[in-house]
């Protein structure tokens, strides 16, 4: 019996060693792998989180470029008025949107309005044409890039989205954004007694943002010359001081582990990594494995020792199954709560998702209604201009009905009298008549319904001819002289011919408005090709429009005319229709007198088949 314990024993200690050499390495692997699947969890969420605030951002610039006060200053940058309107709007919107910096450049990477323009660190005439932002929106792209402002000296990411005014860039708006937050929360989480190690690095392997501030624009890679060079061209982090951090790379139970000098002793770390394609970074998560290593030898020094009482009865053996089964229960609750999580935050989505669908709903209705109460106004506007017009008609149709009945009483009496071809002459001059108001009455028809047509090749020529015989009476009313030159082999706009003859009736009576009374009352209408446009220029020789209403003569309800003499629709109407064909329309004052209103429109594509009615 004693032998057989002895041999025993001896086996039992063989079976012990083997457990130390070859156990120890496959239960510090297990080990491993759970501390893996854990640092992975807090890299999902970094990387969540941080992606997340990113893409708050990311459709602003786009959206802020469009608006009209920064299209108007971007075009005029000298405006002191405009300037000043940008800037407070810009102010406005970094405070909304709780960014870091808005501001805006012009093609030459001069900045000319800022949300910081009155704080001591105002990005106003700055120029930052060197960094890659401002030379990727320059080209016509969005663009991202993370740096640490050469001005405020505080991190940021930005985002820039060129600012395109007709086919042409004319400016870079950019967007900089705070991720001090988003650090903090990484901090706050290390605080708590966690071992994870967050950092977020530059594809230069340089440290921009991390959970120990000591880390800070340290590099985990050799610091070569091509990488200070690439960084030092686009001044992505100013005048701070780059260094490498010591550190040492290895494998721990199939691994890749990385050892740091950290506050005067050396520590073993876990390295995930996931890379964030779209801003061109990558984070980390470095776990401690001094945990790990603990576990492990806890671990093989328990089946030691199991093994060793193993002989002390099944006590021991029943114990190790509670404590397993005690085990498992731990990380079943651990999974069910990772579960209810999950859950919640898909809830959470679901009910996101749901507001987003009833805002987009709710917007698209009121831009149905906006675009049923233009419409609206466009025809309050035309029945507005027939009542105006409706006088002057009126006589041009007398005219030819009172000589209509001239000419069939004298029909009458050359019939009687035998002299049948002077009655036959008198005839077709009836019907010439007859055909002359049935022209007036159908353009006056097609100019007071409401237009219901698609846009297609209009002939510019064409819609001049309906369009004088709308405005000749408006015209003889003022005694004004229109001069017409549009070349007959102009190519056909992209327009609505109904909606274009009316902006032109509009434009072409104001400008008789302004010449009525005076010694000069010629109006020219002009039209010439640029490239793939085609420029109608309305000039009259009135008293020009003043600067001070120069910016409102397009708002709806101004008017400079007196009461009872206009509701201030047809300018704002028409310059609605012209931005609706994709064209614009703008008013100047002509260096010897009078105003310039000029009408650009797109050449209609050859394929373009459909007409407007």
């Amino acid at each position: 019996m004693r032998y057989a314990i002895l041999a025993a024993a001896g086996v039992a200690v063989m079976i012990g060693l083997g457990i130390y050499v070859q156990g120890a390495g496959m239960i510090a692997s297990g080990y491993m792998e759970e501390a893996k699947a854990q640092a992975n969890t807090t890299l999902r969420l970094a990387v969540s989180g941080l992606d997340g605030h990113l893409k708050r951002y990311e459709a602003l610039p786009a959206l802020i470029a469009d608006q009209q006060n920064v299209e108007a200053f971007v075009l005029d940058p000298s405006n002191t008025i405009l300037q000043a309107a940008t800037n407070a709007y810009l102010k406005d919107t970094n405070a909304l949107l709780k960014s870091s910096d808005i501001y805006l450049m012009t093609m030459d990477g001069q900045t000319i309005a800022a949300s910081n323009h009155d704080s001591d660190v105002s990005f106003v005439g700055e120029n930052f044409s060197y960094r890659p932002y401002f030379q990727e929106a320059a080209k016509g792209r969005q663009s991202r890039f993370y740096a640490l402002g050469t001005t405020s000296l505080k991190r940021g990411y930005y985002f820039s989205s060129p600012i395109e005014i007709a086919g042409v860039i004319r400016g870079v708006i950019v967007f900089k954004v705070d991720i001090d937050l988003v650090e903090d929360s990484w901090g706050k989480g290390t605080a708590q007694g966690t071992e994870d190690r967050i950092f977020v690095a530059d594809p230069e392997g340089i440290i921009f943002m991390t959970s120990r501030p000591e880390w800070l624009y340290a590099t985990t890679l050799p610091l070569s010359p091509g990488r200070i060079a690439r960084t030092q061209t686009s001044r992505r982090y100013a005048d701070a001081k780059l260094r490498e951090l010591p550190v040492r790379r290895g494998e721990f139970a199939g691994h890749e582990v990385m050892t740091i000098a950290d506050n005067g002793g050396d520590r073993e770390y876990l390295v995930v990594s996931q890379p964030m394609p779209d801003a061109g970074w990558t984070v980390s998560v470095l776990m401690d494995t001094g945990s790990v290593h603990a576990q492990a030898k806890t671990t093989v020094a328990a089946l030691l020792l199991s093994l060793c009482l193993a002989v002390l009865g099944l006590a021991v053996i029943l114990q190790r199954r509670a404590r397993l089964a005690e085990r498992m229960h731990l990380q079943a609750e651990a999974q069910n709560a990772l579960e209810h999580r999950v859950a919640e935050r898909t809830a959470d989505l679901a009910r996101v998702n749901a507001q987003i669908e009833e805002e987009v709903a709710e917007r698209r209705a009121t831009e149905q209604r906006l675009r049923q109460t233009q419409a609206d106004l466009i025809q309050a506007g035309k029945l507005a201009g027939l009542g105006q017009m409706s006088a002057a008609l009126s006589h041009e149709l007398n005219q030819p009905l009172a000589a209509a009945k001239t000419y069939a009483e004298t029909a009458g009496v050359l019939m009687d009298l035998d002299r049948t071809e002077e009655a036959r002459d008198n005839v077709r001059r009836i019907s010439a008549l007859i055909d002359r108001m049935a022209s007036i009455s159908k353009h006056l028809r097609n100019f007071a319904r409401k237009p219901n047509e698609k846009l297609g090749a209009v002939s510019l020529q064409e819609v001049m001819d309906d369009t004088l015989e709308i405005v000749a009476a408006r015209l003889k009313a003022a005694d004004a002289d229109l001069v017409v030159d549009i070349p007959a082999n102009l190519p056909k706009v992209r327009a609505g011919s109904i909606r274009l003859q009316q902006v032109l009736v509009n434009v072409i009576g104001n400008a008789a408005d302004a010449v009525e009374g005076l010694p000069d009352r010629r109006i020219a209408v002009s039209a010439s090709r640029t490239h793939d446009t085609i420029t109608v220029q309305v000039r009259d020789g009135g008293p020009g429009v003043p600067a001070s209403i120069r910016e409102r003569i397009f708002d709806p309800f101004f008017t400079t005319k007196g009461i009872g003499k206009g509701l201030g629709l047809g300018l704002s109407i028409s310059y609605n229709i012209v931005k609706d064909f994709g064209g614009s329309l703008s008013v100047t004052d002509d260096p010897d007198g009078g105003a310039v209103f000029t009408i650009e429109l797109d050449i209609a594509d050859e394929n373009l088949m459909e007409a407007a009615e």
